[in-house]
C-alpha cells in the first residue's frame, strides 16, 4: 500500500459520474465506483486496500504534471536518473452511470521509460477481494463485490500475491496503452479502443468549454470550470467534493462526506456558470434543482445524491483513515433544514432566467420557492455552517436576496408582493441581528461576525454601498482576516483563529466580491489583491480544498471543493468586468 501524501499533492480525474485522486507516485488512491456515493474501489487514501498504480521503476525520481487546458486530462511527469517519464490519464467521455473506463497512456520523452503497473481492485471500501483471470492478448478479467472489471493492454502481467503486477519497458518517443473498464454487473461488448477514446475525450472536454479570455486570470478559470464539470453527474446533481472524511483538523471529528449534491453548492455553481456564458453546466444546475424543488416543495432538503436519491446517514468504516480522523461515510444533512438554501435557488434560478429565459417547470420552482420562503422563513435553520438550528442573519439576508432577484424578472403585482416580503425579513434581521457598531451578527443570541454576511450586498438583499453592509465588510477584514486569508467567525476570542480551524477559501473570494460591488477605486484594487491571494491557496495541480491552514500553508477538508472553483470562476468573471486585469487598476484608478 503507499501511504498517503499532504493534499496539495493529489490531482483530480472526473467523468461527472465518479472521480479519482491521483497521487504523486502515480497511485490512483481515491476512487468510488460505479457512482460518487458508492463505495471505493482504491481507498488508499483512508488507509484501506485497493490500488492502482503507473510508477517509475527507478524508484529516484522527482514528481510534477499538468492538466490540459480546460480538461481534467491530467499528465503525471517523473524525472528519473535516467530518462524523463509521462503519464496521460483521464476518466473516458462520454461516460456511464454503470460503469467507467480509465484511460492511461505511457509517454517517455527522454530514454525508455521502465514502469510498473500494479492493479488490486477491491470493493467495499477494500473489504471484498477481486478474483482474477487472464483471457489472453493482454486481457484480463475480473469481480470484487457486485462490480467486475476488465484489464487491457496488459501483456506480461503477472499475479502476486493477489495482486496484479505488470513490468513495462517502453522506447524512447513511443507509447503504451493501459485502460481499465469497472462495472456494476459484467462487463461486456468489444474492447475499447484507446486511440479512439482518447479523440472522444479531447472532443468531450472542447465542447464543455466557452471563452473565458476575458477573466482576469482565464487559466485558472478554465481549470475552475473543468473541476464544475467534472464534479456535475449527466442527472444534473454537482457533488460537493470527490471525497470523504478528509479532517479539517486532526482529532476534532470534523470530518464529513461530501460525495453528495449540495442545493446550497449548486446554486453557487449556477450562478458563476450563468456569470460566464458554461450553459450546458447552468442547464444540469436548474434542472436539478427544479427537479428537486417540484417534488420536495417546503421541505427541500439540503442535499441529496446525484442522481436526486436521499443522503445515506452516516456511518463509522472500520480503516486506519487520512491521518487525524476516522472514516465516516454518509451524512447527517437529512435532518436539518437550511433556509438560505431556497434563496440561494431563487438566485441562480434568477441568473438563469435573465440569461436565456426558464422553462414552465423552472418557473413553477420559483413560485415553489417562494412559498417555501413565507412558510419558512421564521423557523430556526441550520444555516451555511450547518450547525445548531438558530434564526441566522445570513439564512433570512439570501432569502431577502433571492425574493429580490425573483420579483425583478417577475414584475407586476406578484413581484410587489415578492418585494414587500423580502422588505419584511430584512426587517427582522435588522430586529434582532443588527450589531450596535452598525453591522450584522450571525444570530440575535450571537453578537460576532461571520464572513458569509458579506454577500447580502454582494447578492442583492441591499445595495452594495448600504451602511450596514459596509461596516459589515470592515468587520470582516478587521476580525476574521489573516495574512490574505479569511476565517468564517471567531470560535474561540482567547485563541488564535489558525488553531482552531483552517481559513475559509470561499470566504476570501466572497471577501473579494464584496469589495468590488462597493465600488470605489480603493475597493476595487482590495478586491484583486483578496482575489489573488486566496487564488494561491491550492497545490501544484491547481485544486482547492475546503478551508487552508494559514501558518503550515497546507490544504484541509475534502478536496477539490466545488464551491470555492465556483467563488474562483465568478471573482474572476467579475473583477474583468470593472477592468481589472493583471496591473490591478483600470483606466479611472490611473
Amino acid at each position: 500500500m503507499i501511504p498517503p501524501e499532504t493534499l496539495r499533492q493529489y490531482a483530480l480525474l472526473a467523468d461527472g459520474e465518479r472521480g479519482a485522486l491521483i497521487g504523486p507516485r502515480g497511485e490512483i488512491a481515491f476512487l468510488c465506483a460505479p457512482r460518487w456515493h458508492d463505495d471505493a474501489v482504491f481507498s488508499g487514501l483512508l488507509g484501506g486496500p485497493g490500488c492502482y498504480a503507473v510508477t517509475p521503476r527507478d524508484q529516484h525520481f522527482v514528481w510534477g504534471g499538468h492538466y490540459e487546458q480546460g480538461s481534467l486530462v491530467w499528465h503525471s511527469r517523473w524525472v528519473t536518473t535516467r530518462s524523463v517519464i509521462e503519464c496521460r490519464e483521464a476518466l473516458a467521455l462520454p461516460t456511464s452511470r454503470d460503469g467507467l473506463t480509465l484511460l492511461r497512456r505511457v509517454e517517455p520523452e527522454l530514454g525508455p521509460a521502465h514502469v510498473r503497473a500494479t492493479l488490486d481492485v477491491r470493493a467495499g471500501f477494500g473489504s471484498q477481494e477481486m478474483t482474477v483471470r487472464h483471457v489472453g492478448d493482454g486481457v484480463w478479467e475480473g469481480r470484487s463485490g457486485a462490480l467486475s472489471f476488465r484489464w487491457s493492454g496488459a501483456a506480461g502481467a503477472r499475479l502476486e500475491d493477489g495482486v496484479l503486477v505488470l513490468d513495462l519497458e517502453v522506447p524512447e518517443h513511443q507509447q503504451h496503452d493501459l485502460v481499465l473498464e469497472i462495472h456494476r454487473g459484467s462487463v461486456s461488448g468489444p474492447l475499447p479502443d484507446p486511440a479512439d477514446a482518447w479523440r472522444a475525450t479531447e472532443e468531450a472536454w472542447r465542447r464543455s468549454l466557452p471563452d473565458l479570455s476575458a477573466s482576469v486570470a482565464p487559466q485558472e478559470s478554465a481549470h475552475s470550470l473543468a473541476v464544475l464539470h467534472g464534479l456535475t453527474s449527466m442527472d444534473g446533481g454537482m457533488v460537493a467534493a470527490a471525497t470523504t472524511s478528509l479532517p479539517e483538523r486532526a482529532d476534532r471529528h470534523r470530518n464529513y462526506d461530501y460525495r453528495f449534491a449540495w442545493i446550497r453548492d449548486q446554486a453557487y455553481a449556477g450562478q458563476a456558470a450563468a456569470a460566464v456564458g458554461a450553459d450546458e453546466l447552468l442547464g444540469r444546475a436548474v434542472g436539478f434543482v427544479t427537479e428537486r424543488v417540484l417534488a420536495d416543495g417546503h421541505r427541500l432538503r439540503p442535499a441529496y445524491t446525484v442522481d436526486g436519491g436521499p443522503v445515506p446517514g452516516e456511518r463509522d468504516l472500520d480503516l486506519p483513515g487520512y491521518p487525524g480522523a476516522p472514516v465516516r461515510v454518509g451524512n447527517h444533512v437529512n435532518n436539518q433544514f437550511q433556509l438560505d438554501s431556497l434563496g440561494e435557488a431563487l438566485l441562480m434560478l434568477s441568473a438563469a432566467d435573465a440569461r436565456h429565459g426558464l422553462d414552465p417547470a423552472a418557473l413553477r420552482a420559483v413560485e415553489t420557492l417562494v412559498g417555501a420562503i413565507r412558510r419558512r422563513w421564521t423557523e430556526p435553520d441550520a444555516g451555511i455552517w450547518e450547525l445548531e438550528p438558530r434564526r441566522w442573519a445570513h439564512s433570512r439576508l439570501m432569502c431577502v436576496a433571492g425574493l429580490r432577484a425573483a420579483a425583478s424578472r417577475r414584475g407586476g403585482a406578484g413581484g410587489c408582493e415578492w418585494e414587500s416580503l423580502a422588505d419584511k425579513i430584512l426587517d427582522s434581521v435588522d430586529d434582532d441581528c443588527l450589531h450596535p457598531s452598525g453591522r450584522w451578527q450571525r444570530a440575535p443570541d450571537d453578537p460576532r461576525v461571520d464572513a458569509s454576511l458579506v454577500l447580502a450586498g454582494v447578492r442583492g438583499a441591499v445595495p452594495p454601498d448600504d451602511p450596514r453592509q459596509r461596516r459589515t465588510v470592515e468587520a470582516v477584514v478587521d476580525e476574521l482576516a489573516d495574512d490574505g486569508y479569511v476565517y468564517r467567525f471567531r470560535q474561540d476570542p482567547d485563541r488564535p483563529m489558525h488553531e482552531e480551524e483552517g481559513a475559509f477559501v470561499l470566504s476570501g473570494f466572497q471577501l473579494s466580491l464584496a469589495l468590488l460591488a462597493c465600488g470605489c477605486s480603493a475597493d476595487r484594487t482590495a478586491a484583486l489583491r483578496w482575489y489573488e491571494r486566496n487564488r494561491g491557496a491550492l497545490g501544484p495541480p491547481g485544486l482547492f480544498a475546503e478551508e487552508f491552514d494559514v501558518v503550515q500553508r497546507q490544504l484541509r477538508g475534502n478536496l477539490p471543493q466545488a464551491f470555492v472553483h465556483a467563488l474562483v470562476l465568478e471573482a474572476g468573471h467579475r473583477l474583468a468586468e470593472r477592468g481589472l486585469g493583471d496591473r490591478g487598476f483600470n483606466e479611472e484608478d490611473r
